[in-house]
């Protein structure tokens, strides 16, 4: 639950709608864009250009999945993820979009326009902890208009009740830690690319494990961990691709 009385407006797992975002942020939208990932079967993943550089889903937010990511939080086993992962605790109500958005595009290897909200924001977090960066995003002007026009774009109406039960993560490739401090960034025998997960409602980044193909690793995580046992329709995935 937020830890502000603040709550935004819903964003749509859209194409369009996150595009719109990305663009008025920062992304140069003609070297990479958001894409609908259309089904997890591999001639479906095969229409998605690659490289792809991060995921978003759109699942279902149920007391069933709360108690799964609790137990997995609470695992003092968990791998240590790379040390340069950006990750923002989510304090305002219905930011999940945007968050997500801003963990995609900024743990990915893609270019944004100079002096952008971005790039500013980027800069504004170093060496903030994920607190700190909360109280950031609370307090920034960078993105709630940007939200705002965003989620006021989209296919459906505004909803006057803004309480929703679906929520946005990111799953993003990063080097092992292993291999950062061996100054081999982009992975290689010395520990490997990972698959990172990021939500901004978990005690932090989440390691998924090893990942060679970020698009086809998703698939097989999203599956196990997210579709297994559930009824709902409502999930939609967005991949950031080449343009």
């Amino acid at each position: 639950m937020s830890s502000t009385d603040s709550r935004w407006i819903p964003l749509e797992s859209n194409p369009d709608v996150m595009n719109s975002w990305a663009e008025k942020a920062g992304l140069l939208t003609s070297q990479y864009h958001f894409e609908d990932i259309y089904g997890l079967d591999e001639d479906l993943l095969a229409m998605v250009p690659q490289p792809v550089k991060a995921i978003l889903l759109l699942f279902p937010y149920t007391d069933t999945y709360r108690a799964k990511r609790d137990a997995e939080d609470a695992n003092e086993n968990s791998v240590e993820v790379d040390p340069t992962i950006l990750w923002i605790r989510q304090t305002i109500g219905n930011a999940c979009g945007t968050i997500g958005l801003i963990h995609a595009l900024t743990n990915s290897d893609v270019d944004f326009a100079p002096e952008s909200p971005l790039q500013q924001f980027i800069d504004q977090c170093h060496d903030k902890t994920p607190d700190e960066r909360a109280k950031l995003l609370e307090t920034t002007p960078l993105f709630a208009n940007i939200h705002a026009e965003a989620a006021a774009t989209g296919q459906t109406a505004v909803p006057s009740n803004l309480d929703t039960d679906l929520h946005f993560i990111c799953f993003v490739q990063a080097p092992a830690k292993a291999a950062r401090e061996l100054q081999h960034p982009e992975g290689s025998k010395e520990g490997g690319m990972r698959l990172i997960e990021l939500d901004g409602h978990r005690k932090g980044p989440l390691d998924r494990g090893p990942c060679s193909d970020l698009l086809a690793d998703v698939a097989k995580v999203v599956q196990q961990n997210f579709f297994s046992g559930e009824s709902s329709m409502q999930f939609s995935m967005v991949a950031l691709c080449p343009s």
